[in-house]
């Protein structure tokens, strides 16, 4: 119990975002077409918040998700979406940039 109501509130150990990725994790990119366009991570997906219900399909519910956006806000919503609809595992990435070091 304790450590569910750690977890809702982000306290505890970080998630190490490049360690999952290279165990096969895949980045939702949650951003409009435009704006992923405009720059992006090699090695993500996009699937724009407001079409997400429609295009998790195209996801394993199995796979580790780390979600991103352009500050976080929308990833973290995008986060909560998949979790309500069976993802064992999604992690909010923040901003798209923030996860360019991992990228390869």
């Amino acid at each position: 119990m304790i450590e569910t109501i750690k977890k809702l509130l982000g306290i505890g150990p970080k998630v190490d975002l490049g360690q999952l990725l290279a165990n096969g994790a895949i980045i939702v990119d949650v951003r409009s077409p435009a704006e992923y366009a405009g720059g992006h991570l090699n090695r993500s997906v996009n699937i724009p918040l407001n079409a997400l219900q429609g295009g998790m399909s195209k996801l394993k519910k199995e796979v580790p998700v780390i979600t991103c956006c352009a500050s976080g806000m929308r990833s973290s919503a995008a986060k909560s979406t998949l979790l309500a609809n069976g993802f064992k595992e999604v992690h909010n990435g923040g901003s798209w940039y923030n996860l360019k070091k991992f990228d390869k």
